[in-house]
């Protein structure tokens, strides 16, 4: 697969793990998918540990904050919407009843972001890249190939995003969110009771059942799958020993698959 340079606004272009113990973070991710880790100095915040796929840079992870801790943030996937301006997006989410978990901000000089909670509670944040313009690999095996809403009210977050600025190719049983006609991210009905809406990433793998076994062996867990889904693959619905949840599919080559 070519190396991204890249990302078109409106599509995701970067995944983060916030984790409580990143030691224990690092060697599951890189027993299960094979990743190398690059680790990048940040002063007094520690390090910045970017998940690498032969070389190239295929999302990151970051020990969460002590107060981040303290309020119960539990560890979790962040997916990152590539956009032309943070602070103009941030602003129209809140006009249409989101919140800001944190305002826009710099990076360094790599890109101005911030992270929005959507009116039924899924984080998710967008990037306004500068120097740095995400992942440089995705959409093949051990990589990012999907996001995944799972909401309480469908129609509801249906309004939302398509405010915001994407398209939608809809059927009774998913939904798909596009930019300029190519789908590039799902939703479907939250089955999770008594739980806000979230988002879930989808790590695309050379063998389902294969993966899913790493993940029971590495501690994690499964609470769906693996299972058959016709014309777009094989998928389980895991978390990582710390309750990071996320999604491994072999994808189906011959019929519809993620975009």
């Amino acid at each position: 697969m070519p190396e991204f340079t890249k990302h078109e606004p409106g599509t995701f272009c970067w995944i983060e793990l916030a984790a409580h113990d990143v030691n224990a973070a690092r060697k599951f991710y890189t027993d299960v998918f094979g990743w190398g880790v690059n680790e990048i100095p940040m002063g007094e915040n520690g390090f910045y540990y970017i998940f690498q796929k032969n070389g190239k840079d295929a999302g990151a992870f970051y020990e969460m904050f002590p107060d981040m801790k303290q309020q119960g943030v539990p560890p979790n996937w962040m997916s990152y919407v590539c956009v032309t301006s943070a602070d103009r997006i941030a602003e129209q989410a809140k006009s249409l009843g989101a919140t800001l978990a944190s305002d826009p901000f710099d990076v360094f000089d790599m890109g101005r972001m911030c992270v929005i909670k959507d009116p039924q509670g899924a984080h998710f944040a967008v990037w306004e890249p500068k120097s740095n313009q995400g992942v440089a690999v995705r959409d093949e095996d051990d990589t990012l190939c999907w996001c995944e809403l799972h909401a309480v009210d469908v129609e509801k977050a249906k309004a939302f995003y398509t405010a915001l600025g994407w398209g939608m190719k809809d059927s009774p049983e998913y939904t798909e969110f596009q930019v300029n006609g190519r789908s590039i991210a799902g939703m479907m009905k939250s089955q999770v009771p008594n739980a806000p809406s979230f988002w879930l990433p989808y790590f695309a793998v050379a063998n389902c059942d294969a993966a899913v076994d790493k993940i029971k062996a590495g501690g994690g867990q499964v609470f769906m799958g693996p299972m058959d889904y016709p014309s777009v693959g094989r998928f389980a619905i895991v978390a990582d020993p710390q309750g990071a949840t996320f999604a491994v599919i072999k994808l189906d080559m011959t019929g519809h698959k993620p975009e």
